[in-house]
């Protein structure tokens, strides 16, 4: 295996991630409030990380990189940023370093939970650092999604194959491409939300932390009731741009060049997810309405917002839809696993995943009725081949497995059953809040104890590498020559 590039290309990323704590460290040095030399400290640590590793993978001529290489670096990376992005945890709030891994790793895979408490009063600095993590987190994911996981036939990707995920000579200059189209459009909505905020009613910090926290489906907040503290103007715009996360940045790329929107309607993923919201949002809010919960206009404000929210899996909490009855409980434990699209800033197993299971159960009923007849499997126009169905099954099945094992885990260290069971599948999921009081939209996750949030931290790591990146490196095989 070629481990020099996978040194270099780590140090490169942490000398990255040591830029991002400048804004935070300047912020907390102006305001005069705490953080500045906490930050400082974070910042000289993770350079001089970052130069140990480019020293020791600096060679004249680099190796290309191998699928087994991409694997190691993919999960690799995601860690180490983890750690090193945890520093300013630990040195400003004083909390111990599984607090701060599990908050980091929550934060850089844009799941949104939390352990932290008093937001509304917490400095300045720390709470606009959490906001810069997910907003790194959600960019990094959209690129990894449409150019590293095709390549790695991850769960179905190749679906999606362009060729910015060919990974080929011709293909460099292309990628890079695609990847500064990604960066800008990010950018550009990220404005837009901005702008959307403080027109809301919002102050300039908390229309920044909550823009890069909504663009990124990310769901970190800066206040205990989360959207709860602003305005119905804000929480209108929170699902416009909540919404336009979860959609497919490529075909966003698209719509822009086209300056059309008929792009987006004509992809059967972004239809079914658009039908995903429609339908739920309805449903609960023709509940919330007959059984006397809410007016009409707030039912539909409340509905839509939280299952804008929990689809992309974004995690903002607008008043406790835990309370509203066992219905929405259903409903809400269901949408926990869809996620939006592919090539989103959003978790979750992904609408097209449900999209091409329901087809091959068409398939096979027909199939069924009529066993010499032949029906081809195609989606959005596109061949599904046999190497993509069996990727897909292969995700699936270990993306269930992983919530079992989770849940199990967490039962043994001592969670309750309703507990354990959605806290793995929010984490897997990368939703934020669970199922359960403690750790819904108006709880947190500190009361549970320091190796079930390292089990749930692994579990946001694997769902957000979409379960067989992370896999894949637990077996014999990987590590043989």
């Amino acid at each position: 295996m070629v481990t020099r590039p996978l040194l270099f290309i780590t140090g490169l990323v942490l000398s990255k991630m040591a830029i991002f704590m400048y804004p935070p460290m300047v912020f907390a040095f102006y305001n005069n409030t705490l953080g500045g030399v906490e930050f400082l400290s974070s910042i000289i640590i993770t350079h001089l990380a970052s130069a140990l590793f480019i020293f020791m993978g600096k060679e004249k001529e680099f190796s290309r990189l191998g699928v087994r290489e991409m694997f190691l670096l993919t999960t690799g990376v995601w860690v180490l940023a983890s750690m090193f992005a945890a520093l300013p945890f630990v040195l400003i709030e004083h909390i111990n370093f599984s607090n701060a891994f599990f908050e980091t790793m929550s934060g850089i895979t844009t799941t949104g939970s939390t352990v932290l408490n008093n937001l509304d009063t917490m400095h300045p600095s720390i709470l606009l650092w959490r906001s810069i993590l997910q907003w790194l987190g959600g960019v990094g994911f959209i690129v990894m999604g449409v150019a590293i996981l095709p390549f790695l036939n991850v769960g179905g990707m190749r679906l999606f194959q362009t060729e910015s995920s060919d990974w080929s000579d011709k293909a460099e200059s292309k990628t890079r491409s695609v990847a500064i189209d990604i960066l800008l459009v990010y950018i550009f909505l990220s404005v837009c939300c901005f702008v959307g905020y403080r027109l809301a009613g919002m102050g300039s910090f908390d229309a920044i932390n909550h823009a890069m926290t909504t663009i990124s489906t990310g769901g970190y907040s800066t206040s205990d009731r989360s959207m709860g503290n602003f305005s119905n103007a804000a929480h209108w715009n929170a699902i416009i741009f909540m919404f336009l996360g979860g959609l497919p940045f490529l075909l966003l790329i698209r719509a822009f060049n086209q300056h059309s929107l008929v792009t987006l309607f004509r992809d059967a993923q972004v239809l079914g997810f658009i039908k995903v919201v429609l339908f739920f949002t309805l449903s609960l809010t023709a509940y919330l309405v007959f059984s006397d919960q809410f007016s009409p206009a707030n039912a539909l404000r409340l509905s839509l917002f939280n299952v804008v929210s929990v689809v992309t899996t974004t995690g903002f909490g607008l008043d406790d839809f835990i309370s509203w009855g066992d219905f929405s409980l259903v409903v809400f434990w269901g949408l926990m696993f869809s996620g939006a699209c592919s090539g989103s800033t959003s978790g979750g197993i992904k609408i097209f995943r449900f999209q091409i299971a329901t087809s091959m159960l068409k398939r096979q009923l027909m199939i069924l009725i009529h066993p010499r007849g032949i029906f081809p499997q195609r989606y959005n126009n596109r061949t599904v081949s046999d190497d993509i169905l069996r990727s897909l099954i292969a995700f699936i099945l270990a993306y269930m497995g992983t919530i079992a094992v989770s849940t199990l885990l967490l039962a043994l260290f001592g969670s309750t059953a309703i507990v354990a069971l959605s806290a793995s599948i929010t984490a897997v999921s990368n939703v934020g809040p669970g199922l359960d009081p403690s750790i819904g939209p108006s709880g947190n996750f500190s009361a549970l104890s320091d190796p079930s949030k390292w089990v749930l931290a692994i579990g946001m790591l694997m769902g957000r590498l979409e379960i067989l990146t992370v896999v894949v490196l637990f077996l014999p095989h990987f590590w043989r020559r």
